[in-house]
């Protein structure tokens, strides 16, 4: 009789609950999984298919055009032309021509062979890239490249959009330039569809309004493989269309029908082109710069600058040299337009804001007087401070110190009136900070008070801390450390002639006027414009004022001259002449002026930098930019007389 289970192996103990454990284990494994397939092909299904889409094919970007900025009246000042490259595929030509065809390219472009051989060696591993021979073809070598194309294997012409400012230099430094995009511009515009390689608006108006001009880019879905990028190639009409291969020579398939890139929007400035042009002429020659704005609204109808620049050199080819010496600098910067990146000492301009401030605190009345005797002593002595005319003016109120520049007069008002007043008012009109136009780096100017110099020589002695009645002198005439553009100091007049406004100057039209509540009365203003009617006045009868060479006869014109001083009066007197004092220390030339019985009423500014005085320098310009732009309305200037003996030293400044 056998015994059950005599020959089965023993049993270990604990097996049942390992296969157990094992079992849920599993159990558990598999619940993961499904979760997990769950979460990949149900709940994620579209994020997972369009990444899987994106590895799939290529988003080949379309360039947009730049939109066309416009001056005053449809003038075209920036467009787009169509622009040629060759390029060269090398795996699109048989092996054992490529040294040839090389060599016949580099003939036909005026190319260094050299450079194409090494071009070519350098994409071996994705022979059917386009190496950029040459860019922007000139008509005579596109031309040549179509002739030849039969014995140009892998050859190629591509027209894209490229920037053409047709106006030259005019109004250059105000549109701008464009240039490569950098890492720092390309991560602040990655989210904009910017890429490297892009051209994008490095100053002026380009820059200014990138976002307006830049446009749209379109796209082209093809084919992508593991290796290799695919290749854009355009008909002659400049329409794109997809390379048969990519780099690594996969062949391409479009996926999906292109989506067209959308023009940027076009710009309408503000800008009067003829008045621009007419300014630019006016300071050939000579540093400086004249704005022209439209009293009642700020917006600027010329803004030039000298020297200046064509912005087509950094966009057209033959100009490296030209272009690489604009990026340098030098002296004076071409770069730079001086009616709002640069500051000087406002002088006798100055003066307008000084007399206005005093009218309307009080400190003064219109029929106020003080004595000049061709200087000013202060209460607690010290230095005598001169008046630029050393006879003296006698005794002078506040419409015949602005009509004649009387410095003394505007000490005492300085003194009267203090400084906290007069940087309160500065800053009402603008002085000293920026006026909101539409442009990038706009100088801020300088109003000094207590407050900045104490900070400025917070490491220095107590005393050179302290702000004295002299530095208030040295302010009330523009001087010591006050400083200004020439922009701010057109707002100033502005002001002025349209009644007591302060206004934003702008470019773009849309932008439109943009004005304060009034800030002076019409007293005042009265007032003001007396005097600065009077300094453009013409004797006799009456002595002349001293911008009388800024008179038209039949024009209701205001103005002032101003002579800032660069250098110290003690080191000006070691000259003779005036003509012998060195350049950079002669004086700056002011003028500001306003025409009170047209439309639109013009406030202008003219600075010739060392010009020595405002009144020689700078009125004649203004009176040709008022004829100009009214079309030398009214009656001829009469020929002018010869001013009587006490107008003679009054036309210096």
């Amino acid at each position: 009789m056998l015994i059950s289970g005599k020959n089965e192996p023993p049993r270990y103990e604990g097996v049942e609950t390992r296969v157990q454990f094992f079992g849920v284990l599993l159990m558990l494994a598999l619940a993961v999984l499904c979760v997990r397939l769950w979460s990949l092909q149900v709940l994620n299904l579209s994020e997972f298919t369009a990444l899987a889409e994106r590895n799939r094919v290529w988003q080949t970007r379309l360039a947009s055009d730049r939109g066309l900025i416009f001056a005053r009246g449809g003038v075209v000042l920036a467009d787009n032309r169509a622009s040629a490259d060759a390029v060269f595929a090398p795996g699109e030509c048989p092996k054992e021509r490529l040294d040839e065809v090389c060599a016949r390219l580099a003939e036909i472009t005026s190319t260094p062979p050299e450079w194409v051989v090494s071009e070519v060696a350098k994409h071996r591993r994705s022979p059917f890239t386009q190496i950029i021979v040459k860019r922007d073809l000139t008509k005579a070598d596109r031309i040549r490249v179509e002739e030849h194309q039969y014995e140009l294997p892998g050859v190629a012409i591509i027209v894209h959009p490229q920037r053409r400012y047709l106006q030259g230099e005019t109004a250059g430094q105000l549109l701008g330039y464009l240039g490569e995009i950098n890492q720092n511009e390309l991560d602040a515009r990655r989210d904009e569809g910017y890429s490297l390689g892009d051209l994008v608006g490095k100053d002026g108006i380009e820059r200014q309004y990138e976002p307006v001009l830049h446009g749209q880019d379109g796209y082209m879905v093809v084919t992508k493989y593991a290796s290799g990028q695919p290749q854009l190639l355009t008909d002659k009409s400049g329409q794109p269309y997809i390379a048969q291969r990519d780099t690594r020579g996969h062949l391409l398939e479009v996926e999906a029908d292109p989506v067209p890139p959308r023009s940027g929007r076009p710009l309408h400035l503000t800008l009067d082109l003829g008045l621009q042009k007419k300014c630019e002429e006016l300071l050939h020659g000579v540093v400086g710069a004249i704005v022209a704005l439209d009293a009642d609204t700020g917006a600027v109808l010329a803004m030039a600058s000298t020297p200046n620049y064509d912005p087509s050199v950094f966009v057209t080819r033959g100009h490296d040299a030209e272009r690489a010496d604009l990026l340098m600098g030098g002296n004076p910067n071409r770069m730079t337009h001086r009616a709002f990146r640069e500051i000087y000492p406002p002088g006798s301009v100055f003066k307008i804001l000084l007399a206005a401030a005093a009218l309307e605190e009080g400190a003064i009345k219109p029929g106020t007087t003080f004595f000049c005797p061709g200087h000013y002593q202060l209460s607690g002595g010290g230095r005598p401070w001169h008046c630029w005319k050393r006879s003296g003016h006698g005794t002078v109120g506040v419409v015949d110190a602005l009509a004649f520049s009387c410095d003394v007069y505007f000490y005492n008002v300085g003194v009267k009136l203090g400084v906290d007043k007069i940087a309160k008012w500065c800053h009402a009109v603008g002085l000293g900070e920026k006026t909101g136009l539409d442009l990038p780096g706009e100088m801020p100017g300088l109003i000094p008070d207590p407050e900045w110099k104490a900070k400025l020589y917070a490491d220095k002695d107590r005393s050179e801390q302290n702000w004295y009645d002299g530095d208030t002198v040295n302010l009330s005439i523009g001087q010591g450390s006050a400083a200004a553009t020439p922009l701010q100091c057109a707002a100033l007049m502005a002001c002025i002639v349209n009644g007591g406004y302060r206004v934003r100057p702008y470019l773009c039209e849309e932008l439109g006027p943009q004005k304060s509540e009034r800030l002076f009365s019409e007293s005042t203003i009265s007032t003001v414009t007396e005097g600065l009617r009077k300094c453009v006045q013409k004797g006799p009868p009456a002595p002349s004022g001293t911008g009388n060479r800024a008179h038209i006869d039949g024009f209701d014109i205001i103005g002032k001259t101003g002579s800032a001083q660069v250098a110290s009066q003690s080191f000006q007197e070691k000259y003779k002449n005036e003509e012998d004092i060195p350049y950079e220390m002669r004086e700056h030339a002011w003028f500001v002026a306003g025409v009170l019985d047209r439309e639109p009423k013009l406030a202008i500014c003219v600075l010739v930098e060392h010009g020595l005085h405002g009144a020689q320098a700078s009125a004649p310009y203004a009176k040709e930019v008022i004829e100009h732009f009214y079309g030398n309305q009214g009656a001829a200037p009469a020929p002018e007389p010869a001013p009587p003996p006490d107008a003679a030293p009054a036309a210096r400044e």
